[in-house]
């Protein structure tokens, strides 16, 4: 296989970038200067090396625990469990949710796979009830997929007696929490509901 070959499957791994999407991007790869090659390059070693999920919320991080659970003004109390880690900046652009993050890692898809013991679902009880954690908001996407999932969790959150609530809607069915704006966020964070 030549060098642009691996290049190309390698590209088409990623999300949203189909065959042809890889190429062209290989191609515009070979049209710049070495330099700029060698940086993407030298970036995405870094980004291997030295981002690991946080050890108490699965945030991605690139010290010992991620900023947020870092931070001690941070309510303790108050956590919002997300499925990926990049839903976190779309919450915290609003400026309005001071407490606590929990990344799942995904969301229950048992077509795809995708089961409660591939989440991190366990960690969160114990974290729960290590915190005194007072409130979880379920934050995961309006689907199907997310739906399940905020059921579950407030299944394997009962015995805790923590109070579990749901963001709002106001969010749109089918869309993404990464993707949404900030005035929808606050909104929705606002009018939690109780599961």
């Amino acid at each position: 296989m030549s060098a642009i070959d691996d290049l190309v499957t390698e590209l088409s791994r990623l999300p949203t970038i189909g065959r042809k999407s890889a190429l062209r991007l290989t191609y515009h790869l070979l049209r710049q200067p070495v330099e700029q090659s060698r940086r993407l390059a030298q970036a995405l070693v870094m980004l291997a090396e030295k981002v690991r999920p946080c050890p108490e919320c699965y945030n991605l991080s690139e010290g010992d625990r991620c900023p947020v659970c870092a931070d001690p003004r941070r309510d303790r109390t108050l956590v919002c469990v997300v499925e990926e880690a990049s839903d976190i900046p779309a919450i915290e652009r609003t400026g309005e949710f001071r407490g606590l993050y929990h990344v799942l890692g995904g969301r229950l898809a048992p077509l795809d796979g995708v089961g409660p013991s591939d989440l991190t679902v366990a960690a969160l009880v114990r974290r729960v009830e290590a915190l005194g954690v007072q409130e979880v908001i379920v934050a995961t996407n309006p689907k199907l997929e997310g739906e399940a999932t905020a059921l579950y969790l407030q299944e394997q959150l009962r015995p805790t007696g923590v109070t579990v609530s749901r963001l709002a809607r106001g969010l749109p069915v089918g869309g993404d929490l990464e993707y949404a704006d900030g005035v929808t966020i606050v909104q929705a964070l606002a009018a939690r509901r109780a599961m």
